[in-house]
């Protein structure tokens, strides 16, 4: 945001239940994520702004996007969430388990990790303990992403409404990243009527950190571009 901010007003808000952010007692969404940033927009008196959302925040930023169409001048959508992939619900009932995993039984497993060598299954499970891991780090996202009724989370999804979206994008996209996540930026990218997509071949799930410096560019020579039609 940095190398932003010299040419832009910029603001990096935590989501809710983000970072700094409240964490609130209540029951997560995106449309109470989209609430919340219109909340603050109309706080600091921004009547169009350029929204850059990564993850989920690409899912939320697209979804601003389709309900305030009138308040956001462009979207930039960095491995964007949010658009049905193939084996999904699977993928949410098996993050859903790990979760539920209770203390006493992840202390079981690193108790008995030597008799887990022995039959082979140290990898997956070593895998699967990290994974819950980094999961517990991030609550809010957990509930957004697979820990709601598999119905209410796929009526926000997006791949049925994205032609709608009347203002000119930016996907930038990864191409060491996960399966899933190109195939989503693809489909963001097929479904967008006013699209550019940018493929970043050597990066992987953590582009904004990892290359920064191309990201700030994109995003200047986007909105610089926007900004002349």
């Amino acid at each position: 945001m940095e190398k932003l901010a010299k040419n832009f007003h910029c603001f990096a808000p935590d989501l809710l239940g983000f970072g700094e952010s409240d964490k609130p007692n209540i029951h997560h969404s995106i449309d109470l994520q989209v609430e919340s940033i219109a909340e603050l927009l109309q706080a600091l008196r921004l009547e169009r702004v350029y929204l850059v959302g990564h993850s989920l925040g690409g899912w939320i930023a697209a979804s601003y996007a389709l309900k305030y169409p009138e308040q956001v001048e462009g979207l930039v959508l960095l491995a964007p969430e949010g658009v049905e992939v193939e084996k999904q619900e699977k993928r949410w009932q098996q993050r859903r388990k790990l979760l539920e995993f209770s203390p006493l039984l992840v202390k079981f497993f690193k108790f008995i990790r030597p008799i887990i060598k022995i039959f082979g299954w140290h990898e997956k499970i070593e895998q699967d303990l990290q994974q819950r891991q980094h999961l517990l780090k991030y609550p809010a996202a957990c509930q957004l992403l697979f820990q709601r009724q598999t119905a209410e989370i796929k009526a926000e999804l997006l791949q049925d409404k994205l032609h709608l979206i009347e203002v000119p994008v930016l996907i930038l996209q990864g191409g060491q990243d996960t399966s899933d996540a190109v195939f989503q930026s693809q489909t963001y990218k097929q479904l967008i009527p006013q699209v550019d997509f940018k493929l970043v071949a050597h990066a992987g799930n953590d582009l904004p950190e990892s290359c920064t410096g191309i990201v700030a560019e994109e995003i200047r020579d986007f909105i610089n571009k926007v900004k002349l039609t």
